[in-house]
């Protein structure tokens, strides 16, 4: 069917022309027979000024396109020609343009793909990416059969990859990546004999790689990573000998890594990484003298790292953690001279590392962390001057920090924590780079920290918890501005609480718990205003809590448990409103416990046990809906247990309220606590009935009612009837279950000891304590004399032969 448009000024014009012709006198045939001839050549004009065929396929490429930004505004039907449109290229030839590219890359489009753009048939490229075109790739895709490139990227098209992709002979370049396509890769692209670059990665394609892959001898990239393609690697991938890129990572492959992977020749990068392959690295890819970059990590690869890597000459990157790779670490990787990032971390290798690495001059990471290697870290490794990240925690190393370490000026990150390391740490690490990472955490490491760690303000996280450090916290270390965090925790470490630390605008933990810091917690620590995690925990610190604690908003965790602190807790602490674990316990800590402390609505863990508090326990507690733990035992609480405490209904790990004095009944709605695991209400002065409710508490696995004065049966919990009479004793009243029938005698009172026998046993004691001071008496006497006869006593004797002490190193 024809198509005719007409400009309307000119088809005005024609209207007139062929009236004027009309009105005519008619009577005259050659004037007639001029106008007949006349109208027609004026509509074959006026049918020549309108819009070509090609623009009318465009026009209706339009039709289903959503153009926000009017990108397309300038698609005039009232052209003759598509050649100057928007993203339209058009061919070079005066005489006759046709329409060869269509670019509208980025440009907010919506809507749909119509198939009518395959009328265009010399269109050679089509780019509709980064839009955000919707609906299934047309099957009519398959019509464009001059196309070369199709680039159809980070829309959100769904469906399966049309099989009609199959009949373009001419297409090199297919891009599909970054939209919601599924189904599988259909076997007709194999047919695609001309193809250069198949992408299609980050997508929900499905079901087995197509056998046909092998047929595509000029492909150089294949990339289909992020999908939920299974089923193995098919073997004829090794006819794809032009191959360089082969990327299939976090997909759902499984079997082994095809040793015909060792035919591709040009192969430059083979990412597999995040899938779930088996078996051994093939010896033979030794044969791909073109690799870069070798990425199998997160797999289920195991044996020995073959050898042959070391063939690869040209190997940039080589990523193999999170395998089962055991062995050892081959000596052939020193032949690596290229090789920038090792990553063999998270296997289970033996053995030591080899000397050989530092034969690999341009290394910048290595990381062996979480294996079984064994024996000391060569002290060749020091000599890689552009190291930045060396990671080897979590292995069996023993002896220590290699001394050169200090001198590696790019060294950014150095962890070497969970290993059995000894010695001291070099005394000028730090000084020449920029470290931002220390962590030699749980080793053996003894002396100093080193004075000069943070010297160049780069420092951010240092860690050596768990060894054996002494001394104070460097003045460097504690003005060291760049801290996020300190973790110092499980040393011997001494001096006063470092308040210079907290002008640091970015630290936000700091853990000085188990060391032999003293002194008073200063104001000052109101100036750590970032500050999240703070353990001061098993020291001895002293003094008051001071108030300024509550100006620190972004407070989770704070640990002072183990120290001898005294007075009140601050009720300003109760403005850390983000408090999460709040640990006072086993203090000096006297008065009430602030009601306030309600209001901590994120407070999962409360442990204030082991102090000299009073009072009632604040009935407010029972608004700390997300407390997992709450521990308030061996204080001088009174009154009864408030019964708002039935209200955590979180509550889990403990309930202890034991070693107090409480008094009255146990409230009924402690049985809400269907989550708690031990309850401890021993050693106070409760009366009347374990309530029946506690029925409920079925997730019960301890829990001590002894020394009350409680009475009456035991519920019927499974867990009542199997308990130890020890954790009853003390509650004359009770009966039932382990204590025998309520109806007779309860066993608890066969339990006390009749009056004879405590008067015998007094007796016995009496005489015994006599006894042994009359001893005493005569052997002071007797050597009393002998210090006036002989002019000396054994007190001096012994402050003669023992050194003093040095405060210091206590």
């Amino acid at each position: 069917m024809l198509y005719f448009s007409f400009d309307p000024a000119a088809k005005l014009g024609c209207l007139i022309s062929m009236k004027d012709v009309i009105m005519s006198d008619s009577r005259r045939c050659w004037v007639a027979s001029f106008t007949g001839i006349f109208a027609v050549v004026a509509l074959l004009v006026c049918a020549s000024e309108g819009l070509n065929s090609e623009g009318l396929y465009l026009l209706k490429f339009k039709d289903g396109i959503s153009d926000e930004f009017n990108y397309l505004g300038n698609w005039n039907s009232s052209d003759q020609s598509p050649c100057g449109w928007n993203g339209v290229n058009c061919s070079s030839d005066p005489k006759n343009p046709a329409v060869v590219s269509i670019n509208l890359s980025t440009k907010n489009l919506s809507g749909t793909l119509s198939p009518s753009i395959c009328n265009l048939v010399n269109l050679v490229v089509l780019d509709v990416s980064f839009n955000g075109f919707t609906g299934n790739i047309p099957r009519g895709i398959g019509n464009c059969l001059r196309l070369e490139v199709l680039y159809l990227q980070n829309n959100l098209f769904d469906g399966p990859i049309p099989v009609e992709l199959g009949n373009l002979p001419y297409l090199t370049e297919l891009n599909l990546c970054n939209n919601d396509i599924s189904g599988p890769i259909p076997e007709e692209v194999g047919k695609l004999s001309s193809l250069v670059r198949f992408l299609a990665y980050s997508n929900n394609i499905s079901g087995p790689l197509p056998v046909s892959l092998g047929n595509l001898k000029n492909m150089r990239i294949f990339r289909a990573g992020q999908n939920v393609i299974s089923g193995s690697i098919p073997s004829t991938i090794g006819g794809c000998e032009n191959l360089a890129f082969l990327g299939l990572a976090q997909n759902n492959l499984v079997g082994n890594v095809p040793k015909e992977i060792g035919m591709l020749k040009s192969l430059t990068a083979l990412i597999l990484w995040g899938n779930d392959l088996t078996g051994y690295i093939p010896k033979v890819i030794g044969n791909c003298t073109n690799l870069e970059t070798l990425a199998l990590y997160q797999n289920n690869l195991v044996g020995e790292i073959p050898g042959e890597i070391g063939n690869i000459e040209s190997l940039i990157n080589i990523y193999l953690y999170m395998n089962g790779l055991n062995g050892t670490i081959p000596t052939q990787i020193g032949n690596l001279s290229l090789a920038r990032e090792i990553d063999f971390s998270e296997n289970s290798l033996s053995g030591e590392i080899p000397s050989e690495l530092s034969e690999i001059k341009s290394l910048r990471l290595l990381f062996l962390f979480e294996n079984q290697l064994t024996g000391i870290i060569p002290d060749e490794l020091g000599s890689l001057k552009y190291l930045t990240k060396l990671d080897l925690s979590i292995n069996n190393l023993t002896g220590p920090i290699p001394l050169g370490f200090q001198n590696l000026t790019q060294m950014l990150q150095l962890q070497l924590f969970q290993n059995s390391l000894s010695g001291t740490i070099p005394r000028e690490l730090g000084l020449h780079s920029k470290l931002w990472v220390v962590d030699f955490s749980d080793n053996y490491l003894e002396g100093r920290i080193p004075p000069h760690i943070c010297w160049n303000s780069n420092l951010m996280y240092l860690n050596l918890e768990s060894n054996s450090l002494n001394g104070n916290i460097p003045d460097r270390l504690r003005k060291c501005d760049s801290l996020v965090q300190l973790r110092l925790d499980g040393n011997s470490l001494t001096g006063s609480f470092p308040s210079d630390l907290c002008n640091s605008a970015n630290l936000y933990a700091l853990e000085l718990g188990l060391n032999k810091f003293s002194g008073p917690i200063p104001p000052e620590i109101a100036n750590c205003k970032r500050l999240q995690r703070l353990d001061l925990s098993n020291n001895f610190f002293t003094s008051q809590l001071p108030s300024e604690i509550g100006n620190l908003p972004q407070l989770v965790s704070f640990n002072i448990s183990s120290n001898l602190l005294t007075g009140r807790i601050p009720p300003e602490i109760c403005n850390c409103l983000m408090l999460q674990r709040l640990d006072l316990s086993q203090n000096s800590f006297v008065g009430s416990i602030p009601n306030e402390l309600g209001t901590l609505s994120q407070l999962e863990l409360l442990l204030l046990s082991e102090n000299q508090f009073t009072g009632y326990i604040p009935a407010a507690l029972g608004n700390l809906s997300h407390l997992i733990e709450l521990q308030m035992g061996g204080n001088l609480f009174f009154g009864g247990i408030p019964a708002e405490l039935g209200a955590l209904t979180g509550l889990q790990i403990a309930l202890n309220l034991s070693h107090n004095c409480l008094s009255e009944k146990i409230p009924p709605r402690l049985g809400n606590l269907i989550l708690l695991e031990i309850l401890l209400l021993n050693n106070n002065d409760l009366s009347g009935e374990i309530p029946s409710t506690f029925g409920n508490l079925l997730s019960l696995s301890r829990c001590n009612f002894s020394y009350n004065d409680l009475s009456g049966p035991l519920p019927s919990i499974r867990l009542f009837q199997n308990m130890a009479k020890s954790s009853f004793i003390g509650n004359e009243g009770l009966c039932g279950g382990p204590l025998g029938d309520c109806n007779g005698k309860s066993s608890l009172s066969s339990m006390q000891p009749s009056l004879n026998t405590i008067i015998t046993g007094v007796a016995a004691a009496v005489g015994g304590v006599s006894l042994v001071l009359n001893v005493i008496l005569l052997y002071i006497m007797r050597h009393r004399l002998a210090e006036l006869v002989f002019g000396i006593s054994k007190a001096n004797q012994r402050q003669r032969l023992t050194k003093p002490k040095d405060s210091t190193t206590q």
